[in-house]
C-alpha cells in the first residue's frame, strides 16, 4: 500500500510539473475581481456623462443656436469615453499585474516563461484585431457597435488563450462572446452590456476562480 501511495504521489507530482511547463496558472482571481469593479464604475462614469450630455441636447434643440452646442457636447462626451476605457484598462493591468505577480511569487514560479508568452501572444492577436476594427468603427461613425464589438473580440482573446492557462477562462471567453452577439442586435444598450460582460462577469469569474484555487 506505501509503495503504491508513494507512485500515486510521484504521478501526481510529474502531472502538476508538466501542467505548469505548459500552462501559466499564476493568474490570480482577484484581478478578475479588481477589472470587474473599475469595469462597473468606468460603465457608470460614461453613463452619467451620457445622461448630461442627453439632457444638455434635448436644452439646445429650444435655442436657436443650438446645433454648435450640441455638436460641441457630443464631442466632448466621445473624448471622456476614451478617456473612461483607457483609465479601466490602466488600471485593470496594473492591478492584474501585482496580484499575478505576488501569486507566482507564492508559489515559487516565474511571471514571465514559455507559457505566459504563449498565453500573451494568443491574447494579443484577437485583442490587436478588435482594437483595429474598432477605430474603424469609430472613424465611420458607428459607435453603437464598439461595445459589441468589444465584448466579442475579447471573448475570442479569451477562447483562444485558454488552452495555456486555466481551462475555466473558455467560459468566460464563451460569456463574453454571447453578450457580444447580443448586443449586437441591441446596440442601443450596448453600454449595459459592456457592464455585465467586463464588469459582473468578471466579479463573478474571478471569485469563483479565488475561491477554486487560491481560497487555501
Amino acid at each position: 500500500m506505501t509503495d503504491e501511495k508513494e507512485q500515486l504521489e510521484a504521478i501526481t507530482d510529474i502531472r502538476k510539473m508538466m501542467e505548469r511547463s505548459t500552462r501559466f496558472l499564476s493568474l490570480s482571481g482577484l484581478s478578475g475581481v479588481c477589472a470587474g469593479v473599475f469595469a462597473l464604475a468606468g460603465a457608470a462614469a460614461a453613463y452619467f456623462r451620457l445622461e448630461k450630455t442627453l439632457m444638455a441636447s434635448e436644452y439646445s434643440q429650444r435655442m436657436t443656436e443650438g446645433t454648435e452646442i450640441s455638436s460641441a457636447g457630443a464631442a466632448g462626451t466621445l473624448d471622456f469615453i476614451l478617456l473612461d476605457a483607457l483609465l479601466v484598462l490602466s488600471a485593470s493591468l496594473l492591478l492584474g499585474f501585482f496580484f499575478t505577480y505576488r501569486k507566482a511569487r507564492k508559489e515559487g514560479l516565474k511571471v514571465w516563461d514559455g507559457s505566459s508568452r504563449r498565453m500573451a501572444f494568443s491574447l494579443f492577436i484577437p485583442l490587436a484585431a478588435g482594437g483595429i476594427f474598432c477605430l474603424a468603427l469609430l472613424h465611420h461613425q458607428m459607435i453603437s457597435m464598439i461595445a459589441p464589438a468589444t465584448l466579442l473580440f475579447y471573448g475570442m482573446a479569451l477562447l483562444n488563450a485558454s488552452k495555456y492557462t486555466f481551462n475555466d477562462i473558455r467560459y468566460l471567453g464563451l460569456t463574453e462572446i454571447m453578450l457580444g452577439l447580443i448586443a449586437a442586435w441591441f446596440h442601443s444598450s450596448g453600454l449595459l452590456f459592456w457592464a455585465i460582460g467586463f464588469g459582473l462577469m468578471h466579479i463573478v469569474y474571478g471569485a469563483a476562480m479565488w475561491y477554486k484555487y487560491e481560497r487555501n
